[in-house]
Formats: C-alpha cells, structure tokens, sequence
C-alpha cells in the first residue's frame, strides 16, 4: 500500500487510487481560497488541484497537460492535477499558493 504524505498528514492508500480522492477522504486542504466552492471536481478542467507531488505516480493524462500548458499555469513547471493523477507508489505532495495552486509560495 502506497503512502501519501501530504499537509503533515500520512494516509495510505490502495495502488492506482486517484490522489484527488485520497487527500479529500483524508481532510487534506486541497483547494485554496474560493477553489473550494468553484472547482471542476475532477474532469481535470479548472486546474486548482495542481500540486507538486514527490514520487511514484501515473504519467499525465492529456486533460492534465492541456490545463497545465494554458495561463495562469505554466507547462515547464514541476506541478500535477490531483484529480488526473494515480498514485503507484509513496508520494509526498506539495501544495502552493495562488487560487490554481500556480503561486510560489509553499502552502503545505
């Protein structure tokens, strides 16, 4: 069973799980400000759930490239959708700040 780290929490998870989910179940903050409320809750859309994640996970899925290459994101940064990502393996996940997580200020 994979570990996610994340938030100062450590919460396991099944192989293959959707990142998204398991932060969620596990009361991790994902969303920042006013993403809590307005968010494509997991079509990969909106790209508030972009997180910098340490680790063994599924390669990026289109959604999660075509959001991440358009503004305010930007596609050469080291960051993820959660909703488009499986973990496979331990992870640590890094959140910044920005209401799309875009910011450069480490927010946990």
């Amino acid at each position: 069973m994979p570990t996610v780290s994340a938030q100062g929490k450590t919460m396991h998870c099944e192989t293959g799980a959707n990142l998204r989910q398991v932060l969620l179940a596990n009361g991790v903050d994902l969303y920042n400000g006013q993403a809590k409320v307005i968010n494509c809750r997991s079509l990969g859309t909106c790209g508030t759930c972009a997180v910098r994640i340490d680790g063994d996970v599924s390669e990026a899925s289109w959604q999660d490239r075509t959001r991440r290459s358009l503004p305010p994101h930007n596609r050469d940064r080291n960051l993820r959708l959660a909703c488009q990502t499986q973990v496979l393996g331990d992870i640590t996940v890094t959140k910044y700040d920005g209401f799309w997580g875009q910011g450069e200020t480490i927010t946990w």
